[in-house]
């Protein structure tokens, strides 16, 4: 049964999930009980990256900087319910701008600093900015000059050639003008704060609203998944650009007004030392990150990990003997986490499950009908597996199904959907396209079987293969051309192409070329080809990507 947004509301506010609070008023609360303990700290190589020398933001100081941005973009000409697309790297400068608009009522569209032309082009047709917010360049790209021929209004962080200059119109605004204009127009718990981009087996992004209640609970439910404690110090090495980061670790440090310290790009050696520094007690990484420090003890001997307790992870599997490894060798507890930008949350953690087997095999089944779970993930949310072929629901352990879930944390649907409701089933649950099974003793558990949709996850980020199919549509050389997922060790998957070649047969880099003239993400550029005589087809003429997938790892087995 699908709610509308006012029913969700009331009934999760009825029933405590929601607390009916904005993001802003949480930031309130920390502001009020932090004073001038340490807040926000920059990556120890900001200046590298744009130019600017770190800074160290105590809570009274952040509040200041966020009161004058909010005035800023007040000053620029934005107000309530504008949309702004944000293309930052993970500086306070783009935790300062989050907090700013969620007090004035901006709708933020975040991207990865890798998007280019390309992707940035379909997010602004689907949601018309009033601004785009960057840096003047970075990594030795020009971003003001990309965004202005998107046809965007540019506010640059800094003093930029054709864009107005954002911190220079903030350094000058008051702060009481921003919280003027906010007592006069209210921002309500239940409306959209962010628009985040995931990628499925449609060809382009789709925008994921999720409102300040979404936001608010994220923050409890990560909390206490990942066991994390008053006042703590928590190292965010990702920017702020989807629920891993913004829900991973945002929203969680000012739910537990602790002090959050910023990295970008990755670099190990800089992330040990952060956390040596500032005494991090819980940050995130991928598996292929935490195997790889296991593996090389001399790097791990050098370093001080005294205060760290815990560590989220997840986006590829997890194993039993890196659970293991690092809880009997560093004390540190790692918390495998399932994700989606849409809401969809599964933690396999410490305390619920001790045993480094379980955890690294299984996930809580929470939600789930007949079970009890002592967390409040799972009094917020239900769970249910399902045969997509018959929407039978399965109920026996050992038997693959789809996971559907529904509850407080999930999002309504896609922005600006064309059917908003094909996202979920007859009963209103989201389809996750991720396949599980009933696991475990009394069947309390669920265990990863596979995807069902067809997106492709490189180091944690979600690539879209019908988007590259038709990026490759009209290539000279090829006749017909299909990517799918390969299995690496290190990232999870990487991008592999096939091809059927028409006349000399293409290379990989007369591919690379073709998504390079067409400026497309680094990231999604394949990393293998393989020529093929055919792409299997079903009947509908669609290519079967699970038959492809097989086809191309043998073609690079006999090669």
């Amino acid at each position: 049964m699908f709610l509308t947004p006012a029913e969700r509301i009331a009934d999760y506010e009825q029933r405590g999930w929601w607390e009916g609070i904005t993001v802003d008023a949480l930031f309130r609360r920390a502001v009020a009980a932090g004073g001038e303990a340490l807040a926000l700290v920059d990556p120890l190589n900001r200046e590298a990256l744009d130019g600017v020398a770190p800074e160290r933001l105590s809570w009274a100081g952040l509040e200041a900087r966020v009161g004058r941005m909010a005035a800023g973009l007040l000053a620029a000409g934005l107000g309530k319910d504008d949309v702004v697309a944000v293309q930052l790297p993970n500086t306070v400068d783009a935790v300062i701008l989050f907090l700013a608009a969620a007090r004035i009522g901006l709708i933020v569209s975040p991207v990865v600093m890798q998007y280019r032309e390309h992707e940035l082009g379909h997010i602004v047709e689907r949601t018309e900015p009033k601004a785009f917010v960057t840096v003047p360049a970075f990594a030795g790209h020009d971003h003001v000059a990309m965004a202005h021929r998107l046809g965007v209004p540019v506010l640059a962080m800094g003093e930029a050639e054709g864009a107005r200059d954002l911190k220079a119109l903030a350094g000058e605004a008051d702060p009481a003008v921003a919280a003027a204009y906010a007592a006069q127009h209210p921002v309500a718990a239940g409306e959209v704060l962010t628009i985040c981009w995931t990628s499925g087996t449609e060809a382009r992004p789709k925008g994921v609203p999720r409102d300040h209640n979404h936001w608010v609970l994220n923050g409890k439910l990560v909390a206490e998944a990942g066991d994390m404690r008053a006042g703590e110090t928590l190292l965010n090495p990702f920017p702020l650009v989807n629920i891993g980061s913004i829900g991973g670790l945002v929203m969680p440090w000012l739910t537990i007004q602790g002090t959050l310290v910023l990295h970008h790009p990755f670099d190990l050696g800089v992330f040990l030392s952060q956390i040596a520094a500032e005494q991090v007690n819980y940050t995130i990484a991928p598996p292929a990150v935490l195997t790889a420090l296991l593996k090389q003890p001399a790097m791990l001997a050098d370093a001080d990990l005294s205060s760290l307790r815990a560590v989220g992870s997840g986006s590829a599997p997890l194993s039993p003997w890196l659970i293991s490894g690092w809880r009997e060798g560093h004390g540190v507890e790692v918390c495998n986490m399932f994700g989606s930008n849409e809401g969809a949350s599964l933690f396999s953690n410490h305390v619920d499950v001790p045993d480094p087997e379980e955890r690294a095999r299984f996930f809580p089944r929470l939600g789930g009908e007949g079970v009890e779970w002592p967390c409040l993930m799972h009094r917020v949310m239900r769970s249910r597996l399902v045969d997509p072929a018959t929407e039978a629901d399965i109920v026996e352990p050992g038997v693959p199904g789809e996971l559907r879930v529904d509850g407080a944390f999930l999002f309504s649907g896609y922005w600006r959907a064309e059917d908003p409701a094909a996202a979920f089933d007859d009963r209103g649950w989201f389809r996750t396209g991720d396949l599980f099974e009933i696991a475990g003793e009394g069947g309390r558990f669920y265990r990863f079987v596979g995807r069902s949709k067809e997106i492709i996850m490189r180091g944690g980020v979600n690539i879209s293969p019908a988007e590259l199919d038709d990026l490759l549509t009209g290539m000279p050389a090829v006749r017909e051309a299909a990517v799918v997922g390969i299995p690496d060790p290190v990232l999870g998957e990487r991008v592999a192409v096939a091809v059927v070649a028409q006349g000399d047969v293409p290379t990989l880099d007369d591919v690379s070329a073709w998504l390079v003239a067409r400026d497309v993400a680094v990231f999604k550029r394949p990393e293998r080809l393989v020529v093929l005589d055919a792409l299997p087809r079903n009947a509908m003429n669609k290519v079967v990507r699970s038959e492809l997938r097989e086809a191309v790892l043998a073609a690079m087995q006999e090669k």
